[in-house]
């Protein structure tokens, strides 16, 4: 039995801690904050509830295996979980409006034709069968493997070339796909909104991110009742029921080594020595040269609270997208670090779910906005930055929530500044899941680190960000510490 000290309680540490506990080792888990699920956050006041970090899950069999696998149990056993239908609304400066169905290639077709025009649905299914292309090649290799020694095939993007006239054009940003294969902008601007709340310039980014509307599409997206939060509190007394300790208000100071270079425990921020047979590291460690994005780089979510007067109206979508009427100039602002753009892209999320609100006559609606970090933005904490900018959020979202100024009773805002304070993400910024192509600019440091006996797990490590892809992680560095080839099958 090997004593593992784990860095931080986010969902990966957790997922991975669980795992490993399973499996007869002894598990600590040191967490800088006073709390457990990292990015996976909660405001509670006056009877409100909200999710300060993703509002929606998507490839939930990800966690239904860690539950079967640590406890023999249905993940629905301990979170309720309903598929959200119509998946997203989408709102367009022309006024268009268009609701995707949930998981049904034919529905999705048929609301885009009757909203964009004949045609428009199968362009978008085309786009969507060269994704799945992109999927079959590396679903594997990207996400539930361990990441090999040679990258190079996952340097190279699997989107397929589409022939324009007598030559094939050279390897096509989304932007680009989204322009030539979708042909209206209503759709492009659709097609670019995923990659944009990922955290991905739409520009750059290569055309293997339609990889990520085609899993939503394929796969559903699903609410948790109670909000995100409460799938973290099950992976958490998951891991007390293992018998995995928890120390909050924790900071690591370090990994120790010993003299064959191997981690042998933790320094802590507060002088305490923690010794370990194993180490593995949930949160970002200084890596220099290392593969991935630099954190700078990343944008971060801009989130309003809104405590409502009057009940959700029936009938009400969850996700509503309201879109920018520039979003070119938006991906400007968000990716060169500048100010925040006038009209931003919104996504409101409006949950029927009675445990959010103190009685049926409030509605609590959450505002997310991608935006540049504390390192490279605005100034979030500079006087009057944030407050202007919610001014603006709150006026675009009023397109989903009529008469919203008047309904509302109280907001709260949390800008990247304030993940940064509350997680110790870098700049407060909110890492992407791994894509394929680029020279693998989109890919996230291994699992297995330098340092032998030290491991990485979480949105900064293979297989990038994302609550699936952070229960991905976990499953391989389990697998990859219990000796086998690291594999979240």
């Amino acid at each position: 039995m090997a004593r593992i000290a784990v860095i931080g309680a986010g969902m990966g540490a957790m997922a991975t801690a669980a795992r490993l506990a399973v499996g007869g080792h002894r598990v600590a888990v040191y967490e800088r904050s006073a709390t457990y699920g990292g990015a996976v956050g909660r405001l509670a006041r006056d009877g409100f509830t909200f999710d300060t970090g993703p509002g929606l899950l998507h490839l939930p069999a990800v966690y239904r295996d860690l539950f079967v696998k640590t406890g023999k149990e249905p993940l629905e056993s301990r979170v309720g979980l309903a598929q959200v239908d119509p998946a997203s609304r989408h709102l367009f400066a022309d006024g268009t409006d268009v609701s995707l169905p949930n998981a049904t290639r034919a529905g999705v077709i048929g609301a885009l034709d009757g909203a964009f025009g004949a045609g428009a649905g199968e362009r978008w299914s085309e786009v969507m069968g060269r994704a799945r292309e992109v999927w079959e090649a590396t679903r594997r290799p990207l996400l539930e493997d361990a990441l090999t020694d040679d990258t190079a095939a996952l340097g190279r993007d699997p989107y397929p070339a589409v022939r324009r006239g007598l030559f094939r054009r050279g390897t096509p940003s989304l932007a680009s796909v989204a322009d030539r294969e979708l042909a209206d902008p209503r759709a492009a601007a659709l097609l670019t909104s995923y990659a944009l709340a990922y955290g991905f310039d739409p520009r750059a980014v290569p055309a293997s991110a339609t990889v990520l509307p085609y899993m939503e599409q394929t796969f559903g997206a699903w609410y948790v009742r109670g909000g995100l939060r409460a799938l973290a509190d099950a992976v958490y007394e998951r891991c007390v029921q293992r018998r995995v300790e928890f120390h909050f208000d924790s900071a690591v100071a370090g990994v120790r080594t010993g003299p064959d270079g191997r981690a042998c425990g933790l320094d802590l921020a507060d002088g305490r020595r923690i010794d370990a047979d194993t180490v593995v590291a949930g949160a970002p460690l200084p890596a220099p040269g290392g593969p991935g994005p630099r954190a700078d780089l990343v944008p971060g979510r801009f989130v309003v609270c809104l405590a409502l007067r009057g009940p959700r109206p029936e009938g009400t979508v969850h996700r509503t997208v309201v879109h920018a009427p520039d979003g070119r100039a938006e991906w400007r602002s968000v990716f060169s670090g500048g100010a925040p753009c006038d009209v931003p892209t919104v996504t409101v999320l409006r949950p029927d779910d009675p445990s959010t609100v103190p009685d049926g006559s409030s509605e609590a609606v959450t505002l997310q906005v991608t935006v540049a970090t504390a390192a490279g933005g605005p100034g979030w904490d500079a006087r009057g930055v944030a407050a202007g900018f919610a001014e603006r959020v709150v006026e675009a979202a009023e397109a989903a929530v009529p008469g919203l100024r008047g309904r509302e009773l109280w907001r709260e805002v949390r800008t990247p500044a304030d993940t940064e304070r509350e997680t110790g993400a870098p700049g407060g910024a909110v890492p992407g899941p791994a894509l394929a192509g680029a020279n693998g600019l989109h890919l996230h440091p291994a699992n297995r680190s330098a340092v032998p006996g030290l491991w990485s797990v979480g949105g900064w490590s293979h297989p990038g960000g994302g609550l699936a892809h952070a229960g991905m992680s976990g499953a391989i560095v389990a697998d990859l510490i219990a000796g086998g080839p690291g594999g979240s099958r």
